[in-house]
């Protein structure tokens, strides 16, 4: 992992056509700015991490629901 120190205003330039630009920095926290091509995606970890989370419990919550309704049936578990 490459690790930067940065002041406001700078800039960090990853290849030919991301930039990334340190726009504020206030307590704990930085605000960023990222100018990439439209096709490179961009996510904040955090939000990849709970939609990760939220479709692992929808996931469960089908495979509990199948095995309630199997059981009302009489149906063998799958």
């Amino acid at each position: 992992m490459l690790v930067l120190t940065r002041k406001v205003g700078e800039q960090i330039l990853i290849g030919d056509d991301i930039v990334i630009t340190v726009l504020d920095s206030r307590g704990e926290g930085i605000r960023i700015g990222i100018d990439a091509p439209r096709g490179v995606p961009i996510q904040r970890e955090e939000v990849l991490r709970a939609v990760s989370e939220a479709n692992v419990a929808a996931a469960k919550a089908d495979d509990d629901a199948e095995a309630r309704l199997r059981a009302q049936l009489g149906l063998p578990k799958s």
